[in-house]
């Protein structure tokens, strides 16, 4: 368990932390990303629901 620790602790070091600025980009990317998938999925789920309640 030990060895185990030591050698997380000594592979944490090694880590590259993203700086404030870069974690920034990150965020927004990662939100904007996820808000233009929802509204694809939900424009294909209006058109599908559209096509559905035309038959």
């Amino acid at each position: 368990m030990f060895k185990f620790l030591k050698n997380v602790s000594r592979e944490m070091k090694k880590v590259t932390w993203p700086t404030g600025k870069e974690l920034s980009s990150y965020t927004v990317t990662v939100i904007a990303t996820v808000a233009f998938i929802a509204v694809f999925f939900a424009a294909i789920d209006a058109l599908i629901s559209f096509f559905l309640n035309m038959l």
